[in-house]
């Protein structure tokens, strides 16, 4: 658990960009207002912005990046049915052309900079994409049966005013066929943006992905969703103020939207290299990547126009093995593999690469070199890394010792605007190798905050240990700072001053990261340690929940169950209601079990048997309502057996309260 999961939950009482107001007062108690605001750079801070070195040329990728614009949204402003899903005049100091202020990296203001050009560009010929208006991109391909759209953004909104857009700009067309890149949310939750349900049962709109796309999917916003979705907010500075001391962008893309997302299921999958569809008159040839920017991903190319989409595994930044939200850890063997695939297939044939982020590349040449060098830095970092580890380096060290080649310094895409070699290496060590580095001293540590008490004691007490602090803040060592604050902090969460001297040192290191997801997550720390910690509320289905099977919803329900709290064994007959599904379920040893096809004498025999509707499964996953309500209206009936073992169960499971997935 995290020191802002331990300290006392303050109550959050606004929605993304806006000031959050503490309800615990006892917070703030005898705080000045200095203590509680964003600071200046310090003198150090300035010195280590001012000697960064930006060796690339700047104008290449703002040319790239402005080239083919035909429109741009009128306002800026897309809104949703509670307030506003997207906000683009926030991002209006980027835009003015000045140079980066002293509290952010010079590279992820420039960064920044091209994030917030924003418009309907053409792309090619028949070709063109939304930019600007989400953190990702949305493409329009013109089909003799209408519009092919690949990715349809993050949220419902912001899909649906980007193909408003286009439509008024291009001319209407029909939706015809979406191609899901891969299985993060921010390509597939806008697709009711463009499309209805109706409109694909009836085969009027065909739905492509990679093959597992729909397991990936689901399971990603599943088991891990509420704490993944917690450590989300910091990556992506969600509930951060925009400007020069707060989020400047996400190193991906400008900004995250709000607003209801959703998903629909493939009616058609890609399983291997090679497969081509014809999507109304255009030919598309595949490219299968999984396990390296996605579980399931792939990339594909249109050989009549000379086209070439990435996906996500190419964009304008240094990607991640390892998101700091939480994610399985990715293959940079295969991912540098695959990059090298697509260069082989289609390098010689291609004059425009596009991808699900940042802006196109144009000429054979520039996209054949963006390729090489994306393929050899995961490749670099993947067999450096194991080099290293081989030698005894800990992930520690090698963390400490890998630093990017001057043969990537001439190109902004290879730089650490999302991912850093720092977290990366780490993520390849683990994937080999795990969490254990081969000192037994970290075998079995005492916990943060038994660790936190020693450590304080051993250090002299809590006045030592600030004024040592101190010291190092002076010095401009702000990482010994928070690393050694950390032991107090979680010794004695209401020290106000330990508190408000790691924010302090926190924020520097904010304003020293090239990366946008560590500036993020420095900020977001910076921002709880003086005011408390997000309460969000508890934990609501995401969009997505309408895809879970019945399988995955009762995965998650054994990840919420308390077992101390329900009785030693007991079987539960689920029937899920217009999904001809059956599953049964039992507890033995503390542990849940599942059998997904159950026999008809394992079901007679069950504790209790319930029908459910499988709304109201989703319900009991993600923080039931009272399990009263779903019975009075008839979303789940006991139909056999002893209502008390269901009671009993429901009443076992865990409410989840760090976060909440931020939609209407």
């Amino acid at each position: 658990m995290a020191w802002w999961c331990v300290i006392s939950a303050a109550k959050f009482c606004g929605l993304l960009g806006e000031t959050c107001k503490i309800a615990d007062q006892n917070m703030q108690d005898g705080v000045m207002e200095e203590d509680l605001t964003p600071k200046q750079a310090t003198s150090f801070t300035q010195s280590a912005n001012s000697s960064a070195v930006l060796s690339f040329d700047d104008e290449t990728d703002f040319d790239f990046a402005r080239r083919g614009l035909i429109a741009t949204h009128p306002t800026k402003v897309i809104g949703r049915d509670t307030g506003v899903a997207w906000d683009g005049n926030r991002h209006d100091y980027l835009r003015d052309g000045s140079a980066a202020p002293s509290t952010v990296h010079p590279g992820l203001w420039r960064q920044g900079q091209l994030n917030a050009i924003h418009g309907l560009f053409e792309v090619g010929d028949g070709v063109w994409q939304a930019r600007g208006y989400d953190i990702s991109n949305i493409t329009f391909i013109d089909t003799v049966d209408g519009w092919l759209i690949i990715d349809p953004l993050t949220t419902e909104p912001t899909a649906a005013a980007c193909l408003a857009l286009a439509n008024e700009t291009l001319g209407e067309r029909p939706v015809s066929s979406v191609i899901y890149t891969h299985s993060h949310v921010d390509h597939y939750g806008g697709i009711l943006g463009v499309t209805s349900r109706e409109d694909v049962e009836a085969g009027n709109c065909r739905i492509i992905a990679p093959e597992g796309f729909l397991t990936e999917a689901v399971s990603e916003n599943g088991t891990a969703g509420p704490i993944m979705m917690r450590r989300a907010i910091h990556q992506f500075g969600v509930l951060l103020p925009h400007g020069p001391t707060g989020k400047v962008n996400t190193g991906l893309g400008i900004d995250m939207p709000i607003g209801k997302r959703s998903l629909i299921a493939p009616t058609e999958t890609i399983s291997e290299t090679g497969a081509e569809l014809d999507i109304g008159g255009v030919r598309v040839v595949f490219q299968n990547t999984p396990d390296a920017e996605a579980p399931a991903e792939m990339n594909f190319f249109f050989p009549g126009k000379r086209l070439l989409c990435m996906a996500e595994n190419c964009s304008h930044n240094l990607h991640n093995l390892y998101p700091l939200r939480g994610a399985k850890v990715r293959d940079a063997l295969a991912w540098s593999k695959y990059l090298h695939e697509a260069l082989v297939m289609w390098g010689d044939d291609t004059d425009t690469m596009f991808a699900s982020h940042h802006w196109p590349r144009f000429g054979q040449g520039d996209v054949k070199d963006f390729l090489g060098l994306q393929r050899d830095v995961y490749r670099w970092m993947h067999d450096q890394t194991l080099r290293l580890a081989n030698q005894g380096y800990t992930p520690d060290d090698i963390a400490a010792t890998l630093k990017m080649p001057a043969n990537y310094s001439h190109q902004s895409h290879v730089q650490g605007y999302y991912g850093t070699v720092s977290h990366n290496v780490r993520s390849v060590y683990d994937r080999y190798l795990g969490w254990y580095d081969g000192n037994p001293s970290k075998l079995n540590p005492h916990p943060p905050v038994e660790a936190g008490k020693r450590y304080v004691e051993m250090m002299g007490g809590a006045d030592a240990v600030v004024t040592g602090a101190q010291r190092a803040f002076d010095d401009g060592d702000y990482r010994w700072v928070v690393q050694v604050l950390n032991h107090l902090i979680f010794a004695d969460p209401e020290n106000r001053t330990a508190r408000t001297l790691s924010a302090d040192a926190m924020e520097q290191l904010g304003y020293q990261s090239e990366s946008a997801t560590w500036r993020n997550a420095y900020l977001s720390a910076a921002h709880e340690l003086r005011h408390g910690s997000y309460y969000l509320g508890v934990v609501r289905p995401p969009g997505v929940a309408d895809a879970m099977t019945g399988t995955q919803l009762i995965d998650m329900l054994g990840v919420r169950f308390d077992p101390d709290k329900f009785r030693d064994t007991a079987s539960i007959a689920w029937s899920i209601t217009g999904r001809d599904e059956t599953h049964l379920m039992g507890v033995t040893n503390k542990t849940i079990h599942h059998y997904e096809e159950p026999t008809p004498d394992q079901i007679a025999g069950a504790d209790v048997g319930v029908n459910a509707t499988h709304a109201s499964m989703v319900q009991i996953g993600y923080n039931s309502p009272a399990l009263p309500d779903l019975l009075s209206d008839g979303s789940i009936v006991v139909t056999a057996g002893d209502a008390a073992v269901l009671e009993e169960f429901v009443a076992a499971l865990d409410v989840n309260t760090t976060a909440t997935v931020i939609e209407p």
